[in-house]
Parts: C-alpha cells; structure tokens; sequence
C-alpha cells in the first residue's frame, strides 16, 4: 500500500496494525495521539493477524482482557504440524 493512499479513518486497521507490529515509539506516541488507545483497543481486538506481544501491550494499557482480542481466540485454518519421535 502507497503512503499517499492511507486514509487516517479508511485505512484505520492497516495503520494500527503496522504500527502495533512494527512501528517504533515514536509511531506509537503519533498513533495514541492521533486515536487514543481505547480507539486503538477497539480496532486491535479486531484484528486476527496482530502478533500476540502487541495485543498483550494493548490488552495493558487499555486494561481490555486478552481473551477479547481475535488474534488469542481465532484458531489458524491450517493446523500446525506436530512431530512426535
């Protein structure tokens, strides 16, 4: 996605998202300032792809419980291999 696509309502997940999952402090003090973290809350329960250190860092500071979030409660539609010796 090209930056001067992003639309700050539109793209609100994908933003989040990337920020959450790669930005850096300074993206996350722009990101709370721009939504505030209980918009961010909101939108990263939502979301089934977020790592689960960032939704635990949300889950935090948003004092919303983890097992709100889809990324702790979706199950992957492809089971992970397990090997036993």
């Amino acid at each position: 996605m090209k930056l001067e696509d992003l639309d700050l309502d539109r793209s609100r997940k994908y933003i989040i998202n990337r920020v959450l999952d790669y930005g850096l402090i300074d993206d996350w003090l722009l990101l709370t300032e721009i939504y505030g973290i209980q918009e961010i809350a909101a939108t990263a329960v939502s979301l089934r792809n977020l790592d689960k250190r960032s939704a635990s860092f949300v889950s935090l500071l948003s004092k919303v419980p983890k097992e709100n979030f889809l990324c702790f409660t979706s199950k992957q539609s492809t089971p992970k291999h397990s090997i036993s010796w």
